[in-house]
């Protein structure tokens, strides 16, 4: 029999953890003592070295718990993909928080309009509306869980974005906004509007005048969306093509954005 202190070292987890567990019934010791002990069973090591690794990859305790309690094969690749989705929409958020502070960083005039002007002059309303609507599709995309209602919350408010561009915007804005609504699909697992999308963005991306970063990351967008669909040879070939592009761009930050998305992508 091993100590609680013995399992946590050879597992990698604090006897702190290792007692929050049993108290969740999550690992419980083969026995505890009359005076509070926990003592282990030597083959409990490598549920708590599984329990450990899964935890450093911050999976959730109840979908370990699920794990642990002999989910098929297909139940643990949905508990595992939910999670790696959450853990996408983090880096997400994260990403776009670190960009936005680098432009304002790079900007002294963009720390003053972000601490007391939060209207930029020269905005119509219709433009407003489109970049709000852009943002908070963002949000949803990057919540770590979304019910059903807010997935169709998330696509109606990426397409209505796209129309406001339509009429305010310019052919990037298009671009971009068709990116978003592959995006959004591409999350979702729905393939054929992922494709459709993703190949709008590039049709825009292609035109003169729209910024050397964009064509990328519609390629990005592209492979993308055929993941989702299934056609990894494609996939494969619209990221080659994603980086290739991307080697090519000018401005530093633009370059790193499009190459953290890239390599986001779902496939090596």
């Amino acid at each position: 029999m091993l100590s609680v202190g013995e399992v946590a070292r050879r597992a990698g987890l604090t006897t702190k953890a290792l007692r929050h567990y049993d108290r969740l019934g999550l690992f419980a010791p083969q026995v505890v003592s009359a005076d509070g002990y926990r003592w282990y069973a030597q083959s409990q090591v490598a549920t708590a070295v599984t329990i450990a690794r899964l935890r450093a990859l911050d999976v959730p305790l109840e979908a370990i718990r699920a794990l642990l309690a002999g989910a098929d094969e297909d139940e643990a690749r949905r508990l595992l993909a939910r999670h790696r989705a959450a853990l996408q929409a983090r880096d997400d958020r994260i990403r776009r928080a670190l960009h936005s502070l680098d432009h304002l960083l790079d900007n002294e005039r963009g720390i003053l309009m972000a601490t007391s002007d939060p209207h930029p002059p020269g905005g119509t309303e219709d433009r407003e509306l489109a970049r709000t609507l852009f943002q908070q599709t963002w949000a949803l995309l990057e919540q770590e869980s979304r019910s059903s209602d807010e997935d169709e919350r998330m696509i109606h408010m990426a397409h209505a974005s796209r129309f406001h561009w339509d009429a305010v915007g310019d052919d990037q804005n298009r671009a971009i906004g068709e990116w978003q609504c592959s995006r959004v699909y591409a999350t979702l697992g729905r393939a054929e509007p992922a494709l459709h999308h993703a190949r709008r963005c590039l049709h825009y991306a292609d035109r003169p005048g729209t910024d050397a970063w964009l064509v990328a990351s519609a390629y990005e967008g592209l492979a993308r969306a055929q993941a989702v669909a299934g056609d990894l040879q494609a996939a494969r070939d619209s990221r080659s093509r994603a980086v290739a592009l991307a080697e090519t761009v000018g401005d530093v930050e633009d370059r790193k954005i499009v190459m953290a998305d890239i390599d986001t992508l779902p496939f090596g």
